[in-house]
């Protein structure tokens, strides 16, 4: 391998892996680890013994050999890849996004709670410092051998009798892009950076003509370079003649008021009193809390679009509750989005000017904000329509007859409304089999599932955090394994140590609630996946005597002569829980069966600790997608982007153009999908390929080799 072949690094896509490497003896060991630092900033790298160095990232799949095809690939990281389009980076932007929260994503992007660390920050080992057991290294396909595929999550049956065929999903994250769909049906679009003539006004309508009369015109645009750091001498002083402390008082409202990131002061200079205007924490001071004058005819609350590449919802809204200096509870939004992803939202803030949100454009990576609007509340979770999809899926072997079936298929039936891999994790420990625990009350075994050692991939310091628990059972001990005790792990050994190994259900409470219930909700998915499956098996795309309907919120029960009158489409199929009726057919009774067969009561689903009590829901069993199109592109350049983004057509980018006789084949594929709904089934029904992480890993390892 020679030095060049490094940049060649194919990175996948969401998982923590690891990767192993010895260069050759005539390549200085300190330039290669220089140019992955400097390429991949987050990665933290080492040497281990017999110069073999390794790297620990989010995303490193391995080192392979083509040239071609790993052109094709970005890394996942925040570290700007060639070839792929960014949002603006200024002035050194160094943040690190704060932790997030483990939620279940509107799109299926269900992060893991169980997945190691999850979003945890790896510290970077002591040179030389070997791990047990991973001299070696391990390869991404062995790593993941451990992991589920759909048939163990109840994932079995396709709706459509068209042939599959086989491509690549998401192999650049641009390649999937989704966009909101408001409660008011519309499309959530960034096409629009300007701000509201009313976000200018910075204080009561009769306050305004006082304050804008204090400065001048010139003084306005020597404050206005100063806040966008074109001023040079880095602070803008104006004298105060008629020197009284409501003369200053106004010129100090006026200053903070109409250019926010400023702060002001007085000072005295040879007789004469100055106010001086700066950045009170460099550059950036453009998003320095400061009490805003807030109008009274202005909307508490301003929405604006949230564009953002290859990021989480939660770690972009970290990102600007930091920038801001607010807390993230501010912001308020109806869905979270896919990671791996161009997306676009809605997002709402309380009380944060328009101007001071646009001001963040100049520093932020990877997220730009726009569309802004005042309005008298904010967004809650589950108030959209739905999502808009546009997705690429690259390298399609199938012909363009088969891909006219399958999309046709999509449009006129739709797909099984299965809860996707996302929902289930990655890992060797299924969260539903922690769900199924907690439901049992057996909170011993809780322990032990989240705890115990576990093949395939995970960190090192979670390995070694592993097995200290199973070697002492000592949670002080294990928790001094781990550099940062913010993940699930060391939640609950924080626990433990605090309350003790005979008080798990109040230790295991310090879990952030979403992630406890993570587990239990991801038990009541697992059912509910293959009762589906056991449903369709049985009866086919036909509503039947028995099946459920909603009628408003209640189930309602179907006569043989309903039946007659129904569609699969109306059919609806519960989660399990307390407050929901089961279908009167045979498959109605196979939840028992089930449940039974996991210890579990169908007839008792109340549990001792009110949060783990479950209602149950209901949901409909096919789903058929809207504003469904498609075509077939051919392209040359595996680099360049298949979709005009929104950001593109704000900086007047060309589209990308297609080459007919290109030698790359895609499926450019739109769809719309109303909210909780999975687009990977959707691409499942169409390719008819199983898309969970260990299968795609191994036929990716596959076309890469």
């Amino acid at each position: 391998m020679c030095f060049r072949d490094l940049s060649r690094t194919h990175v996948w896509q969401t998982q923590l892996f690891f990767t192993t490497f010895r260069p050759p003896l005539n390549i200085d060991t300190n330039s290669v680890k220089l140019w992955v630092l400097t390429t991949f900033p987050r990665l933290p790298v080492r040497w281990k013994r017999r110069r073999v160095f390794r790297i620990h990232s989010h995303s490193l799949l391995q080192l392979c050999k083509h040239s071609t095809l790993m052109a094709e690939s970005e890394p996942v990281s925040d570290a700007t890849p060639v070839g792929e389009k960014r949002t603006c980076l200024r002035h050194g932007d160094e943040e690190t996004p704060a932790k997030k929260p483990k939620v279940d994503g509107e799109n299926g992007n269900a992060p893991n709670p169980d997945g190691g660390g999850g979003e945890e920050e790896e510290e970077e080992q002591p040179e030389g410092q070997a791990s047990d057991g991973e001299e070696d290294g391990e390869s991404f396909a062995d790593m993941m051998k451990h992991g589920l595929t759909e048939t163990d999550v109840g994932i079995l049956k396709y709706v459509s009798d068209h042939e599959g065929f086989s491509g690549i999903l998401k192999e650049r994250y641009s390649d999937f892009v989704v966009h909101e769909i408001n409660k008011q049906g519309k499309m959530v679009h960034l096409d629009d950076l300007s701000i509201p003539a009313d976000s200018e006004e910075g204080a009561e309508p009769e306050q305004q003509p006082t304050e804008c009369d204090v400065l001048t015109e010139e003084q306005r645009q020597q404050l206005g370079e100063l806040q966008l750091f074109k001023n040079k001498e880095r602070n803008v002083s104006i004298e105060v003649k008629d020197d009284t402390k409501e003369k200053r008082t106004l010129v100090h409202k006026a200053i903070k008021t109409q250019f926010p990131g400023l702060e002001t002061k007085t000072e005295e200079k040879e007789g004469h009193k100055f106010i001086v205007a700066y950045h009170v924490a460099g550059k950036k001071a453009l998003a320095a809390p400061r009490k805003h004058f807030w109008p009274k005819n202005r909307g508490s609350y301003c929405h604006f679009a949230l564009y953002k590449e290859n990021k989480d919802t939660m770690d972009a809204i970290n990102v600007l509750s930091k920038f801001l200096r607010l807390r993230p509870n501010m912001f308020s939004y109806m869905g979270t989005k896919d990671k791996r992803a161009i997306t676009v939202q809605e997002i709402a803030v309380l009380k944060i000017t328009a101007e001071r949100l646009a001001h963040l454009n100049k520093c932020l990576m990877n997220l730009k904000l726009g569309n802004f609007c005042y309005k008298n509340h904010p967004l809650k979770l589950g108030e959209l329509q739905g999502n808009h999809f546009t997705v690429v899926i690259r390298n399609i072997s199938g012909t363009d007859e088969q891909v006219h079936q399958a999309m046709g298929s999509l449009r006129q039936t739709g797909f099984i409304n299965y809860y996707g891999m996302q929902r289930f994790g990655t890992t060797a420990v299924p969260t539903q089999q922690v769900g199924r625990a907690i439901l049992r009350n057996d909170w011993n075994q809780v322990v032990d599932l989240i705890l115990k050692p576990r093949p395939g991939a995970e960190k090192e310091y979670l390995v070694r955090c592993r097995e200290e628990w199973a070697k002492t059972q000592d949670p002080e001990a294990a928790l001094k394994k781990l550099p940062n005790k913010r993940c699930v792990e060391g939640q609950l050994l924080r626990g433990l140590s605090m309350y003790g190994k005979k008080n798990i259900v109040t230790a295991f409470g310090l879990i952030p609630r979403n992630n406890r219930l993570m587990y239990v909700h991801s038990y009541q998915s697992v059912v509910w996946n293959a009762m589906v499956s056991r449903r369709i098996e049985a009866f086919g795309l036909k509503a039947v005597e028995g099946d459920l309907v909603l009628r408003g919120t209640t189930a309602h029960v179907l006569s043989a002569e309903e039946a007659e009158s129904h569609s699969i489409h109306d059919i609806v199929m519960p989660l399990p829980g307390y407050d929901v009726i089961y279908p009167s057919h045979h498959v109605g009774e196979g939840y028992r069966e089930l449940l039974s067969a996991d210890g579990l009561d169908l007839d008792n689903m109340r549990h001792k600790v009110k949060d783990y009590s479950l209602a149950g829901a209901y949901r409909r069993i096919i789903v058929r997608p809207t504003d469904v199109s498609w075509e077939v592109i051919h392209y040359d350049d595996p680099r360049i982007s298949l979709v005009h983004s929104d950001f593109e057509k704000l900086e007047n980018k060309p589209a990308p153009v297609f080459n007919q006789d290109g030698q790359y084949r895609a499926l450019r594929m739109e769809f719309s999908l109303p909210p909780s709904t999975y687009a990977t089934m959707a691409i499942r029904e169409v390719l008819k390929l199983d898309t969970s992480i260990k299968k795609q890993t191994q036929l990716n390892t596959v076309w890469f080799n």
